[in-house]
């Protein structure tokens, strides 16, 4: 089995949409499944919405249009707001979009008359984090201007929070985006058939027994795929947080110095001080690196301590147990390794599932490997 690989558990991140969906369900609250993370894979996309998720998302185009060149007919949300160069693209492909600029939405109305479609269009709202949004004074004059676009459908307002400064959702910012759905609905005589509040991160509020409100949606990647709330990294009670595991093989296995010796200057990715003196090492290689993954994001198994990477290598201390040539070391990753090692061309991603989420068995794409134990986080409820 090749590596460095991706494997993917299908039936976990089932599970993990399946459960989502269910409670969020009672709470008044549809899922979007967010892609991005998976590079749009058509597999894990219909193993969403086997799980009940009720639209697709993803910022990228590219993720989209293979979702859609793969057979995936359900509806389709660009999370990201369009480029001006891509609204053709956009009409064609997505259902409707993540918007904040008029100038945006006028080329998406150009572009769907000239290709004879109707393109869905949700305003998003700036609640504090400073990432995308209009301002809310602002909402009703571009609602205004919207709703007169040929060609647009004013589908809905949403908002996200927790990426850029860290502004979790709660109570307060939720309220004022449902106060905002309401006077946008009274104002112009509409009814918003989507008020998203968010994303991952809006999990906590969700499940505190807070009123949602007009909050009817939220968009969500992290959560199904890792099982896990971004605020804190917490797992979520009932999820799998190993439905992703990274495999990667030892390339060298050698009893080194701790400590390096020669004149210090910067390293391949700047500044580093140099580690501490612990003696000589069982120090392994394993071929990853930097390119493929985010070191910080990895959690390795027991016994075993990340010393550093650079671009191709990763250099692990194995404590006790120094491993062997072509051994595979496994590891969990956070969202951050997630997104770059799903990027990685150089990184094989290899479909797990022993069901296909409708009842009928599919044979496994790779034999069980035995691994190392990983300390599973303490979950929270």
């Amino acid at each position: 089995m090749s590596a460095p690989r991706l494997e993917v558990d299908l039936d976990k991140i089932h599970h993990n949409a399946s459960t989502l969906v269910t409670r969020l369900a009672a709470r008044g609250i549809s899922v979007t499944a967010v892609m991005k993370a998976s590079l749009g894979s058509p597999e894990i996309a219909r193993m969403m919405l086997r799980a009940g998720v009720s639209m697709i998302g993803d910022s990228r185009m590219e993720n989209i249009e293979a979702m859609r060149r793969a057979g995936i007919s359900a509806p389709m949300m660009l999370i990201r707001a369009p480029m001006i160069s891509d609204v053709q693209r956009v009409v064609q492909y997505a259902d409707l979009s993540l918007n904040s600029e008029l100038d945006v939405i006028r080329q998406l109305s150009y572009a769907a008359k000239a290709a004879g479609r109707t393109h869905g269009v949700v305003l998003m709202v700036e609640l504090g984090d400073l990432r995308e949004g209009i301002m809310p004074a602002d909402l009703e004059h571009t609602a205004a201007l919207v709703l007169g676009m040929p060609n647009i459908e004013l589908k809905g307002i949403g908002a996200n929070l927790a990426c850029h400064c860290g502004v979790s959702p709660d109570s307060r910012n939720m309220d004022q985006l449902s106060a905002l759905a309401r006077s946008v609905e009274a104002a112009f005589g509409v009814t918003l058939d989507i008020v998203t509040g968010g994303n991952s991160a809006n999990l906590n509020w969700a499940f505190s027994g807070a009123d949602t409100g007009r909050i009817n949606n939220l968009r969500l990647g992290e959560s199904i795929l890792l099982g896990c709330e971004p605020l804190h990294r917490q797992p979520i009670d009932g999820l799998h947080t190993d439905a992703i595991t990274l495999v990667a093989e030892v390339i060298e296995s050698k009893i080194k110095p701790s400590q390096p010796w020669g004149e210090i200057a910067q390293t391949a990715f700047g500044e580093k001080v140099p580690p501490a003196d612990r003696g000589d090492i069982a120090q392994a290689i394993l071929a990853i690196g930097r390119q493929d993954v985010d070191p910080d994001g990895l959690r390795s198994p027991m016994g075993i301590d990340i010393i550093d990477a650079s671009s191709d290598h990763l250099i692990i201390d194995c404590g006790d147990h120094p491993l062997p040539v072509g051994a595979e070391v496994r590891f969990q990753l956070n969202y951050s390794a997630t997104v770059r090692s799903m990027t990685s061309p150089f990184v094989t991603k290899v479909l797990l599932a022993s069901r296909t989420g409708d009842g009928s068995e599919i044979p496994l794409t790779t034999p069980a490997l035995a691994s190392l134990p990983i300390n599973n986080p303490r979950k929270i409820a």
